[in-house]
C-alpha cells in the first residue's frame, strides 16, 4: 500500500504544475504573420506568446465583430479554477498520506480520480461553450461580415482540439505543458489504484 500511496501523492501533486504552466494553447497561423499569433490559457487568465499577441488578436477580432479576449475579472472561471485545482490537489495528497498509514484504502484513490475526471470534463465543456460564444456571438455592426454557403453568419469558433481553417487563418488548439502534466498526474492516480488493488489481493 505504501508504493500505491506514494504514486497517489505524486500524481495529485502534479496538479500544482497548473499554477506554473499553462493548461492550453491556441495558435493562429497566417501568411501575414510568419511567426504566428497565439495565447496560453492559464488557470487564472490568458497570456500571449509575446507581449503584443493578445492586443493583435483583439485588433483582428474587432474587424469581424468578435468579442475582446476576456480579462481575469471578466470570467468567474479564472477565479474559481485555481481554487478547485488547489483543493483537489491537496485532497489527493491527503488521501495518499492517509493511505500510506493505512487509514484509507486504495478505493479512495479511485474515488478521487472519478471526481477529478468529472470536474475535468465539466471544465472542458465550459471551455468549449466559451469558444462557441466567442466565435459565434458577433457584433452585427462589424466592419467585415462573412456568411457561410447557407447564408448564415460565419462561425469563427476555434477548435477545442486540433486545427481549423478560419478564412485565411489556421487555428490550432492543443494541451500545453500544464495540461500534459495534469493528464500524467491523473494517469498516475489510476496506476496507484491498480497497484493498491493488486497488493490487496
Amino acid at each position: 500500500m505504501k508504493a500505491a500511496s506514494a504514486i497517489m501523492i505524486i500524481g495529485s501533486a502534479l496538479l500544482l504544475s497548473l499554477f506554473i504552466y499553462p493548461l492550453w494553447t491556441v495558435e493562429l497561423e497566417a501568411p501575414q504573420y510568419p511567426d504566428g499569433l497565439g495565447m496560453y490559457i492559464h488557470l487564472d487568465g490568458l497570456k500571449g506568446f509575446t507581449e503584443y499577441d493578445l492586443k493583435n488578436i483583439d485588433g483582428l477580432n474587432h474587424y469581424i465583430g468578435m468579442q475582446k479576449l476576456p480579462k481575469p475579472t471578466d470570467m468567474w472561471e479564472f477565479q474559481t479554477f485555481p481554487i478547485v485545482v488547489g483543493i483537489m490537489s491537496g485532497l489527493g495528497i491527503l488521501i495518499g498520506v492517509l493511505g500510506f498509514f493505512k487509514v484509507v484504502t486504495y478505493k479512495w484513490f479511485l474515488g478521487w480520480l472519478i471526481l477529478m475526471t468529472v470536474l475535468g470534463v465539466a471544465g472542458m465543456y465550459d471551455f468549449n461553450a466559451w469558444l462557441v460564444d466567442y466565435g459565434t456571438n458577433l457584433d452585427p455592426k462589424a466592419i467585415i461580415k462573412v456568411v457561410d454557403k447557407e447564408g448564415n453568419p460565419f462561425s469563427y469558433k476555434p477548435p477545442l482540439l486540433g486545427s481549423r481553417d478560419i478564412l485565411n487563418f489556421t487555428a490550432v488548439s492543443y494541451p500545453a505543458m500544464g495540461g500534459i502534466l495534469l493528464t500524467v498526474g491523473m494517469f498516475l492516480t489510476f496506476v496507484a489504484y491498480l497497484v493498491g488493488l493488486k497488493r490487496a489481493k
